[in-house]
């Protein structure tokens, strides 16, 4: 069974599971649109290095709290049917998936603020945690953890 938010090694839950477990909600008969974020590992951070991989950590009982806090407090807002997030931890090549978040509602224009909100609120709320793998000019492969760095990755 997949809950309604949550942290999940990489490989255990897969999108199309995801919208499948949206879709079958009670409720769901009331919802009109389904709007879905998808992030992805970048291949350039903000400081222009190439990322080479990244490996996601997370205080995974409170990062699971935190989620679902975010999840219950965004279905309160008129027209939302289900706010759901789900991040993956483990290691990332460029380009693969690394969270989910869905929004189900009455009408697009109920999902689209409840969807960048839940994306902005699980970056800044949960305890997730990036270490960045970068080559620098000559080739050498560095890494560090995000916050030991300043500036959007």
């Amino acid at each position: 069974m997949i809950t309604e938010a949550g942290v999940h090694e990489k490989g255990e839950i897969s999108l199309l599971d995801l919208i499948k477990n949206v879709k079958n909600k009670p409720n769901f008969q009331s919802a009109g649109a389904i709007a879905l974020f998808i992030g992805v590992v970048r291949g350039e951070n903000g400081k222009g290095e190439k990322v080479q991989k990244l490996r996601l950590e997370a205080y995974e009982e409170k990062a699971n709290e935190t989620l679902a806090n975010i999840c219950s407090d965004l279905k309160k807002r008129s027209g939302i049917i289900d706010v759901q997030i789900h991040h993956l931890l483990g290691e990332f090549k460029v380009g693969e998936d690394l969270v989910y978040v869905i929004v189900a509602g009455s009408h697009r224009e109920n999902v689209f603020p409840v969807l960048e909100e839940a994306v902005e609120r699980y970056k800044k709320e949960a305890p997730i945690f990036k270490k960045e793998y970068v080559m620098d000019s000559e080739g050498k492969v560095t890494s560090y953890w995000a916050s030991e760095k300043q500036g959007k990755l």
